[in-house]
């Protein structure tokens, strides 16, 4: 028996366990308390790289005094931060564990529903529904039904605001962490009040970051884009309680 199909299964089981609250939804209220599952195991990851983040923070002056040093020899400049950041036990990689983790899970459920069979066996996942949306449709699946407004339409313009609420709230914050200081958002100087080439611009397109998501949410189907949903918000959620 595949992964696909145990998993398959844990999911239909699961919303016949949540059936009696979330009636026709159950599928898609599973698919959500899954995705929570996976980031609660996630979390510890998370913290470790939330303490990360601020032990980076707080090596910034001195990786800026290490650029005035070898401003004039780059292999020099990088073999010392990384021997800095060895000594202090700080891993500038720490804050992609999360987000990599995670992505097996969103390609099982993008798997899971996009297939028309799984084992052999026709895919009954594909029958579920969140409201009048299959949870193995499409966001242009509903444009070619009833168009924006239909019933089916309307549930992807939900998610479609609520990512925008989210979105914007990230935005905001990531706003007001930049105004606070370049160190908060690792903008480290060279030394002589100058920026480093390039973070410049990464930091304008980072408050933007998250609006990216809608365009996750409108292609892939309907389940994957609920776990994409529900990671987003606890994202914002744990970040704003991690990084206070």
């Amino acid at each position: 028996m595949s992964v696909f199909s145990v998993f398959a299964r844990l999911v239909e089981q699961l919303a016949d366990l949540l059936q009696p609250l979330f009636h026709a939804s159950a599928a898609a209220a599973a698919i959500v308390l899954f995705t929570a599952l996976v980031r609660l195991l996630v979390h510890p990851l998370s913290r470790a790289a939330a303490r990360g983040q601020l032990a980076r923070v707080k090596l910034q002056p001195r990786i800026a005094e290490l650029r005035a040093k070898h401003a004039k020899d780059p292999k020099r400049l990088q073999q010392a931060v990384l021997e800095l950041h060895a000594e202090e036990r700080v891993s500038p990689l720490s804050g992609c564990l999360p987000s990599l983790l995670q992505l097996p899970a969103f390609f099982l459920l993008y798997h899971l529903f996009s297939s028309s069979t799984i084992g052999g066996e026709n895919n009954g996942l594909l029958g579920h529904r969140l409201f009048a949306a299959p949870l193995g449709g499409r966001w242009a699946d509903a444009l070619g039904g009833d168009g924006v407004f239909g019933q089916a339409g309307l549930v992807y313009l939900g998610l479609f605001v609520l990512v925008a609420v989210i979105a914007t709230f990230n935005s905001l914050r990531a706003k007001r962490t930049m105004a606070a200081g370049p160190l908060a958002v690792g903008a480290v100087g060279a030394g002589d009040g100058e920026q480093v080439p390039g973070l410049g611009a990464v930091g304008k397109v980072m408050p933007f970051m998250s609006f990216f998501t809608l365009v996750t949410v409108a292609v892939v189907p309907l389940a994957a884009a609920l776990y994409v949903v529900t990671s987003t918000a606890w994202t914002a959620v744990e970040r704003a309680a991690l990084y206070r």
